[in-house]
């Protein structure tokens, strides 16, 4: 059985991905240092499987990664192991330094130690549309330059980097990803969609930066987990590869499905209405990828519309209300 490690697997993309793996048969080590946006509740189904193993600790612990590595022998490790979230770059900078930009590096250095004396693994570097910055015509290509805007951005910009430049200098088997908005169950309560779910199921208003245009390309996290894995099974080492889903939608309309939805299931409160609120500062327009190299090289495609998506997202979390109180 292939033995597989997810960085970051408490998280939402990671939790994900391990259910896949887990179903496909790959024996998965899930590592995570277990702070504000890891959640034990997002692999509870999987937590006493027999092809599953969680091991808490930080990525910047090189000496027991290297052990980790040396023990398990992975043929792949998925770093998922980030902070992710803007607003929170902005408040405090330093923990997206330590996590995206240090984290990485010592992750790197213990994956080359391990390279030397096990040639048989692939690291697969997980990043995001953001590195690009605003990106009002068009669509992002992989040789594009990066123009990030946030703290949060500029630290998976470096990260990028700093996995582009190992797989030069020191011929590390390593594949970078820059994907879109993720969306799907067990998605940190932070983030817009299930936010904005919370907010409708406890009859709150529904919060928009600006005037709610800012657009976004939302993908399916099955979806985006499917890419990975056929990234890590027919990827080409040294590559970057965009995912996406090719759509774009702004705030204000995916906050006027998620209402509509809503209504079809329960009776509204009379909060349930969206205010417009100050905008973050340095907050981009637009992104959008164009996945025409994974799409045509890897036979990949996203599967999931996104209104069957954002329905099947509503239902978990009405049918998990408990979920937004174990953040």
């Amino acid at each position: 059985m292939k033995k597989v490690i997810v960085t970051g697997g408490l998280g939402f993309i990671g939790s994900n991905l391990i259910k896949i793996l887990i179903k496909k048969k790959y024996f998965v080590i899930n590592i995570d240092k277990a702070t504000y946006s890891s959640n034990f509740y997002n692999v509870k189904e999987i937590s006493k499987n027999k092809n599953y193993k969680f091991i808490r600790l930080d990525i910047n612990n090189r000496k027991k990664i290297l052990q980790v590595l040396k023990k398990y022998k992975p043929t792949a490790i998925f770093n998922l192991a980030a902070e992710t979230h803007v607003d929170r770059s902005i408040d405090g900078p330093e923990n997206f330094i330590k996590s995206n930009i240090l984290g990485v590096f010592n992750l790197l250095q213990a994956f080359r130690k391990f390279n030397e004396i096990n040639k048989n693994s692939k690291l697969i570097h997980i990043s995001t549309d953001e590195v690009y910055g605003d990106v009002l015509k068009g669509r992002s290509k992989e040789d594009d330059a990066y123009k990030p805007s946030s703290p949060y951005a500029a630290s998976k910009a470096s990260s990028d980097h700093l996995v582009s430049s190992y797989i030069r200098t020191f011929k590390i088997p390593a594949i970078i990803t820059n994907c879109s908005n993720n969306y799907g169950p067990r998605q940190h309560p932070e983030k817009l969609i299930p936010k904005l779910i919370y907010n409708i199921l406890n009859n709150k208003n529904l919060p928009l930066y600006g005037r709610g245009l800012n657009s976004r390309e939302w993908i399916y996290v099955d979806d985006h987990c499917e890419a990975l894995i056929k990234i890590f099974e027919k990827g080409k080492i040294g590559n970057f590869y965009n995912i996406g889903s090719n759509l774009n939608v702004n705030n204000i309309k995916i906050s006027k499905l998620l209402i509509k939805i809503a209504k079809s299931r329960l009776s509204l409160g009379k909060n349930v209405k969206i205010k417009f609120v100050k905008d973050r500062p340095g907050h981009d327009i637009r992104y959008a990828l164009n996945s025409d190299k994974l799409i045509r090289n890897l036979s990949w495609k996203p599967k999931m519309n996104i209104l069957k998506g954002l329905n099947k997202t509503f239902d978990w979390y009405l049918k998990n209300p408990g979920y937004f109180f174990k953040h």
